[in-house]
């Protein structure tokens, strides 16, 4: 079992945070401890993230202590969760002016981009956790050969929709937005639309299939 430890953070949250590496077991586990900490009283908020879980906390000055103990304690008797998973399709065009650094990660990886693209869209990747914004899903299963340090320097705006790459994980901005990973194509799907009744597309546990596009098909 990975080792974990606990500290406050701020003066209204504890945190749990587990060791290297990062693995879809764990993450598994994390869910269920979410899911367990969401229902209990005294808590505001419960964050799930890669590798760690965050609890906002009613009553920080009399909780705290009190709940970094049970953290600890519930992770090591936290089991995994298998969600219902859903198989989402995710249509993308790839290069051009809807992936302008598909060049970049092409030639980082000693590959040409057509390569690049077969590769990114041959896998299916779980949503592990959403972050950064509402609805960025952080999708496991990047293959190695894929992985390419994020911009030395970060755009001022990053279009809805882009898909990129940022080091050994691949995601999907939901919101036009400031941002750093490399962008290899863009979808036309609205991964957030606050007017829907599920305003978040994609869930933890969602498996996610990238399916090339030609410009204007989509």
């Amino acid at each position: 079992m990975q080792r974990a430890r606990c500290y406050l953070l701020g003066e209204s949250a504890v945190v749990l945070e587990l060791e290297p590496p990062v693995t879809l077991a764990s993450q598994k586990r994390i869910w269920r401890l979410t899911q367990r900490l969401s229902d209990m009283e005294g808590i505001a908020e419960v964050i799930p993230g890669m590798n760690n879980i965050t609890v906002v906390l009613l009553e920080p000055e009399n909780k705290a202590l009190d709940a970094i103990e049970r953290l600890q304690r519930w992770w090591e008797e936290s089991e995994a969760l298998e969600p219902e998973s859903r198989h989402i399709t995710i249509p993308v065009v790839y290069g051009g002016s809807a992936g302008p650094d598909l060049g970049v990660v092409a030639q980082h990886c000693g590959m040409r981009e057509r390569d690049v693209v077969e590769l990114h869209s041959s896998i299916d990747y779980v949503v592990w956790f959403l972050g950064f914004q509402p609805g960025f899903p952080y999708l496991g299963g990047l293959p190695e050969r894929l992985a390419t340090p994020r911009r030395g320097e970060p755009r001022l705006s990053v279009p809805a929709g882009s898909v990129g790459i940022g080091g050994s994980q691949t995601g999907i901005y939901p919101l036009a937005t400031p941002g750093g990973w490399q962008l290899i194509g863009h979808t036309p799907l609205r991964l957030f639309d606050p007017t829907r009744d599920a305003p978040v597309l994609l869930a933890p546990g969602d498996t996610v299939r990238f399916v090339p596009q030609k410009e204007g098909v989509c």
